[in-house]
């Protein structure tokens, strides 16, 4: 299989700075491509997460070459060392197979279309397991967010204030205000499982009920609840972030009740 033709493009933490990496199959359709973040600050565990995640969301296929080390290093600004280090991590985890004198190797497959299960669950299911879920979430993030972690959040918390009238733009921002928290735990799988979530958001069971639940009123009740749990991750209070995600939910699923019995 010739892996030399076409290039995977990385896309650059300041969002000025473009680079082309690595080698794909000559005859791959065309897809979007696969967006890399560099940060200075982490080393090979987040280089491993960032690959990780990029394998599981498919940019990179079952049987496919990953770019060269020297090729990753450029892109992330990191050392070869540091690179092969959090390829080992991959390997470990069984998503590559690493063959000497020939590179590395996606080895892993997707399970599913997300779609499917989008088409399944009900409004009312996928809250239920939100509830499961954003509790531990918003605690995990408490304890790890960092700075840019807060600013982030502040920027969305602001972006859904300027939607108080708009349903379509603040269930936009709502999804990244969660999701960005899911990002705060520093946690890969975590971040994957809520952007499966946000999937099911996406689905028109959704769009459909949303016009019914998402008033102006309500709107500026969720911001309220929104703007509550941004300021309990911020200063670090565990419990009461904890305890104001789980009735943030609690209340978005008497709405969802409420809009079907109407």
């Amino acid at each position: 299989m010739d892996h030399s033709s076409s290039r995977f493009q990385t896309n650059f933490c300041k969002g000025s700075e473009m680079a082309k990496i690595g080698g794909s199959t000559a005859e791959r359709p065309a897809s979007k491509p696969v967006a890399v973040f560099t940060d200075p600050v982490h080393g090979s565990s987040w280089i491993t997460g960032q690959l990780r995640q990029a394998i599981v969301d498919g940019g990179y296929a079952h049987g496919e070459k990953l770019p060269a080390e020297r090729q990753l290093a450029a892109a992330f600004g990191a050392s070869r060392t540091t690179v092969r280090t959090a390829l080992d991590q991959l390997e470990v985890e069984r998503l590559v197979t690493r063959r000497v004198g020939s590179g590395t190797f996606v080895n892993f497959r997707a399970q599913g279309n997300p779609e499917d299960i989008a088409e399944l669950t009900s409004p009312i299911e996928l809250i239920e397991v939100r509830l499961g879920i954003e509790p531990n979430m918003v605690r995990l993030a408490v304890l790890n967010a960092t700075a840019r972690d807060i600013e982030r959040l502040a920027l969305a918390i602001d972006r859904m204030d300027h939607a108080s009238t708009d349903a379509e733009g603040f269930t936009v921002w709502d999804e990244e205000f969660h999701q960005l928290i899911a990002e705060a735990t520093r946690n890969p799988l975590m971040v994957w499982v809520y952007r499966q979530i946000n999937v099911v958001r996406g689905h028109g069971q959704w769009t459909e009920m949303r016009d019914k639940v998402l008033t102006p009123e309500r709107i500026a009740e969720y911001n309220t609840q929104h703007r509550a749990l941004y300021d309990a991750v911020r200063s670090r209070d565990t419990e009461a972030a904890v305890a104001i995600v789980t009735n943030h939910l609690h209340y978005a699923r008497r709405q969802l009740v409420g809009a079907n019995s109407e």
